[in-house]
Formats: C-alpha cells, sequence, structure tokens
C-alpha cells in the first residue's frame, strides 16, 4: 500500500528536558511537521509513505529531507526551492504549566509555494492514500489552492482521502477555517478531529463537555461524528478524546464513526515525555489499521495505542513498531523490561 502526505516540515528547537526558553543557554534541533509526522509513522509500519513539501536546497533544507530518509520515507517527491525552513520554537510543560509553541515560519518555502510546483497527476500514480491536516491550508490562500488541486487529483485515481482538522488558531480565524475546510472537506473520505477542532472549524460540540475541566462526554462525541459525517459525507470520523489533568498526565482515548457503528476505544492514563506529534501518531495508526483491514474497533484500538506510546518518545515522530503497538492494543501496558 502506498501513502502520500502533503504538507510543511520544519526545524524544531526547544530546550532541553523542562527548561524554560533561555533557561540553558542551548536548543536540541529536530525536525517535525503533522503530515511528516504521519508519514515517519507508517514507514516505520512497513508502509510505503511518501511526503510531499517544498525546501530551500541549502544544508538546513537537505537536513530537514535527510530526517525523513533516516526513517525510509520516500522524499522523491519534494520540491526544493525557497529560501528559509519554517522553525518552531517548544517549551515542554510539565505539571500545572503547560507547554508553549512559538511559531517563526512566514516566508516558509512551502508558505511562498505555488501550485504549479507540484505535479499531482504523477504524485499519486498508483498511490493508495493521501493525507493532509488543516494546517496546511491555514499557512495562505496559495496552499488553499494546492491542498484542492491535490484533492481533485487524488479523487481521480480513485484515492482515499484523510484529513485531520488540526485548528490552528495562530494561524487563521475560525472564519478562514471555515470558509477553506468546508471546501475542502467535500474530498474527504476519512475525518480526523477532537474536542475542539469540530467546535472551532464547523461549530459542533458535545454537550456536557468543559474540556479545560478534565469533563469529557463520551457519548456526546457520537453527536459530532454523525453531524460530521452528514453534513460532508465522510465514510469515517475519528474523534480523540483527550483529558488533561495536568501537561503531565491525561488519559486518552478515541471513538471512530463508521457510518453505523460507534466504536470507543479503551481508555489509558499517559504519563507524558512529549505529547508534540501525538495527534499525528493517531492519524498514521488509524489509516495503517484501515488500509491493512482491521475492522473498525480493532482499528480505533491499534490508532490510540499507537499514539499512547508517542507521548513516550521525544520528538516529532513516532518511533515504534506494528508489534509493539499491536502489545499495548492487546492489553499489556505494563511498562515491564524487555528481555
Amino acid at each position: 500500500m502506498k501513502v502520500v502526505t502533503f504538507g510543511e516540515l520544519m526545524l524544531r528547537l526547544a530546550p532541553n528536558g523542562y527548561y524554560r526558553f533561555f533557561q540553558d543557554d542551548q536548543l536540541q534541533a529536530t525536525f517535525g511537521g503533522g503530515e511528516a509526522n504521519v508519514a515517519v509513522s507508517l514507514a516505520n509500519y512497513g508502509m510505503d509513505a511518501s511526503f510531499v513539501t517544498k525546501l530551500p536546497t541549502h544544508a538546513i533544507g537537505q537536513a530537514a529531507v535527510n530526517s525523513l530518509r533516516k526513517y525510509g520515507v520516500d522524499t522523491s517527491k519534494i520540491v526544493r526551492g525557497g529560501d528559509r525552513v519554517g522553525i518552531y520554537f517548544l517549551e515542554k510543560g510539565a505539571s500545572q504549566r503547560g507547554s508553549v509553541c512559538i511559531y517563526d515560519r512566514a516566508h516558509s518555502a512551502i508558505q511562498e509555494a505555488a501550485p504549479s510546483d507540484f505535479d499531482w497527476d504523477a504524485i499519486f500514480e498508483g498511490v493508495d492514500w493521501f493525507h493532509f491536516t488543516g494546517i496546511t491550508p491555514a499557512l495562505g490562500e496559495n496552499l488553499v489552492e494546492i491542498c484542492r488541486e491535490a484533492c481533485k487529483a487524488a479523487k481521480a485515481h480513485g484515492v482515499k482521502i484523510s484529513c485531520d482538522l488540526n485548528y490552528r488558531g495562530k494561524l487563521w480565524t475560525r472564519d478562514q477555517a471555515r470558509a477553506a475546510m468546508t471546501d475542502l472537506c467535500q474530498y474527504v473520505d476519512v475525518c480526523i478531529s477532537n474536542e475542539e477542532d469540530a467546535k472551532d472549524v464547523f461549530g459542533i460540540e458535545a454537550e456536557n463537555t468543559d474540556i479545560y475541566g478534565g469533563k469529557l462526554n463520551k457519548e456526546g462525541y457520537k453527536s459530532v461524528a454523525k453531524q460530521l459525517a452528514d453534513k460532508f459525507g465522510f465514510e469515517k470520523v475519528a474523534i480523540t478524546l483527550r483529558t488533561s489533568i495536568s501537561a503531565s498526565d491525561n488519559d486518552w482515548a478515541a471513538m471512530l464513526y463508521d457510518g453505523e457503528n460507534y466504536c470507543f476505544s479503551k481508555e489509558y492514563h499517559l504519563h507524558i515525555v512529549d505529547r508534540v506529534g501525538g495527534g499525528d501518531s493517531f492519524g498514521g495508526g488509524l489509516i495503517y489499521a484501515l488500509l491493512s483491514g482491521k475492522n473498525t474497533q480493532d482499528a480505533v484500538e491499534f490508532a490510540v495505542a499507537a499514539s499512547a506510546l508517542k507521548h513516550s518518545i521525544e520528538g516529532d515522530y513516532n518511533l515504534v513498531t506494528v508489534s509493539e503497538v499491536e502489545k499495548l492494543a492487546g492489553g499489556d501496558g505494563s511498562g515491564r523490561v524487555q528481555r
């Protein structure tokens, strides 16, 4: 099975451990980005995963490409050009102090890309699945158009499309998001959302839920999923359910609706090492599970287990195997030493 993902790959600069910005005079440099994170997950699961973006030809751009090649992601469709790699600064939170993310991505190569940069008919030759997120069209009207052309070409090639709504208030307004995503979601087969995204983008919310007070009414998400599916004709809607006890401890689960069944996963109590990329690891797990022919319940269990493991791993990328995910999904979450 061949999967293509499209978006921005950024340089991540973060203080060591749980230091605040410049409390220490060093920053750890890694790479990450929503759709790239999904591609790495899929490559680690043994799938043919290709990531599409635009990156400069200089040394930092090449380092970004190499960070994907390291894990077996196909980078041959990445367009080279532009002047800069987008950056985000991450300060990891702990206990009652939340994490902080500061973007420095204006005028990045992908943000200034043109629709003519990408030959989508060639990119989608022999492809089974296409994934993007709401972060990418949020980068500008040109990216909305590029995403639209990608979706149209994917449909013409019979490719399944998934989208993680991933609303980012620092990138665009709710009205801008609603206009763009209403257009793009007409092409989407599998929608991934969380307790905030559906409300922020489409004004759809679960009743009796307080995302900041740690109160989630799981039954209310059945209504959210059905409203999303009815509005856009999605084949499946996945909703991740995060109860944030603190920055260090979350409860994590999800629901997958297939038009008939509402399947809730088991819930995991997470003691978090790094939560960035947690949603992307869910998306990667879900795509793998669905392409592997898992039923609705097994698919959501695999995706949630994959994401639970990601919260224990430093960096954006989820560096786990299928067997590790299936072991946790099967009930072994003891964390005992493997000998």
